[in-house]
């Protein structure tokens, strides 16, 4: 599995498994932890969390597929906006622990901005590094201007990640975003890789040009966009499947090269931002 240097000297891998609706249903949670040791068993070992998802139910679910192989596996998880002062950091991180069963996280996120002031979040991810109760720390959904804050704050000099809605429909964050983070060194993570509603799913995945790159390799569309976003430095893909058919295929997507046919073929079907746009969430 190829991988990312962080600023800790960590390294995080560039393809894992999101959980986003995750644990709220208890008559799927055996498919959903199966689902996560598969990708584990082929080599998918960095997951994708939030406190947000499922209340914690998602991190239970995590809590359980990694039960005995938590050395094997790189651990993101992400705080509420409205935990994000000194002391909701501090809890919020604890209860996240213990639902995942673990006594380190290795990259926790600012899920997106709220009201508290980010300086006072850094500080309590500050502290919670010094605990070793977290290895990395860094954001999610910040913009260009967020981040330029942030960055200029003490502690801002450590942010390990901006996780952000990146996939063929939605390139807005090339415009100013992923190259200022790719000079920095500050891996984007691309949530929602295949979006997330199914009107839009559908309709990126019905795309008549990614349907023909698909076919000339003889993969699926789903594959060809992961590849399109692996392909590229300095970013992380984090799609989310139960299904273990889609867990290996997203895996397979990996090992798909795309060419400069390809490459152009899906830039006429999905055209990369003419301007600056309002970064795109989910």
């Amino acid at each position: 599995m190829n991988s990312l240097l962080l600023p800790s000297g960590s390294r995080i891998p560039v393809l894992g498994q999101g959980t986003w609706n995750m644990g709220e249903d208890p008559s799927a949670r055996r498919d959903e932890v199966a689902a996560l040791r598969l990708g584990m068993d082929l080599g998918v070992t960095l997951i994708d969390t939030a406190e947000m998802y499922g209340e914690g139910g998602a991190e239970e679910v995590v809590g359980e597929a990694i039960a005995g192989r938590r050395e094997e596996v790189f651990l993101v998880s992400k705080v509420y906006p409205h935990n994000a002062d000194r002391r909701g950091v501090q809890a919020a991180c604890e209860r996240s622990l213990r639902r995942l069963n673990t006594e380190r996280i290795d990259l926790y996120l600012l899920h997106w901005r709220g009201n508290v002031p980010v300086g006072e979040t850094l500080e309590a991810f500050m502290r919670l590094r010094e605990q070793g109760k977290i290895g990395d720390f860094g954001v999610s959904n910040f913009d260009l201007d967020d981040m330029l804050e942030a960055a200029a704050l003490p502690g801002g000099e450590l942010l390990a990640a901006d996780q952000v809605l990146y996939n063929l429909s939605q390139r807005g964050v090339e415009w100013e975003l992923l190259p200022w983070c790719r000079e920095r060194r500050i891996p984007v993570m691309a949530y929602s890789p295949l979006e997330s509603e199914p009107a839009s799913q559908a309709a990126m995945l019905g795309n008549p040009q990614l349907a023909a790159v698909a076919r000339r390799h003889g993969v699926t569309p789903a594959q060809v966009a992961l590849a399109w976003l692996l392909r590229q430095e300095d970013v992380v893909v984090i799609p989310k499947a139960v299904r273990p058919q889609h867990v290996r295929e997203n895996r397979a997507a990996l090992d798909l090269n795309l060419t400069a046919e390809d490459l152009a073929q899906l830039d006429a079907g999905f055209p990369a931002p003419s301007r600056r746009r309002p970064l795109a969430m989910r």
